[in-house]
């Protein structure tokens, strides 16, 4: 059976947010989300260890720990596939700070909105701002 990775629905976001599309991380196969962690690999900064968000970041949390350099002195990257709001990377981290104080850095696949400052999108799609506007994340630099 073939699954579509968008799919037009109307379902309701782990965050609570009623949501008319979906993107679906299940249609994506073993190959993908070795391609996934690679282009990763060669973006981030090294990491001590990754951490994926259940559920959806799990595939990517342990292929991404593979490349983990174990250094103390280097973050702990948390990831997750899919971002809406920020809140599950947030509260993800700020759970590990209070038990294991360290550096984060983190990583989505696709990012429905702004992401938090520490947490870098492989794919930042447009959204609207809370006044309504339209932002776009091209040509952005830090």
């Amino acid at each position: 059976m073939v699954i579509d990775l968008f799919q037009k629905i109307n379902f309701t976001s782990h965050s609570g947010l009623d949501l008319t599309w979906k993107i679906e991380m299940d249609a994506l196969s073993r190959e993908d989300w070795e391609c996934i962690a690679h282009m990763i690999i060669e973006l981030s900064p090294p990491f001590k260890e990754a951490v994926g968000i259940p559920r959806g970041g799990t595939k990517l949390g342990k292929l991404l720990n593979l490349h983990g350099t174990g250094k103390r002195e280097d973050p702990i990257c948390i990831v997750d596939d899919v971002l809406t709001t920020g809140g599950s990377m947030e509260e993800f981290k700020t759970k590990r700070q209070w038990r294991n104080p360290s550096k984060y850095i983190g990583w989505v696949v696709f990012s429905r909105s702004r992401t938090p400052h520490w947490v870098n999108a492989l794919f930042q799609m447009p959204y609207k701002d809370e006044s309504g506007n339209l932002i776009t994340m091209i040509g952005m630099k830090d």
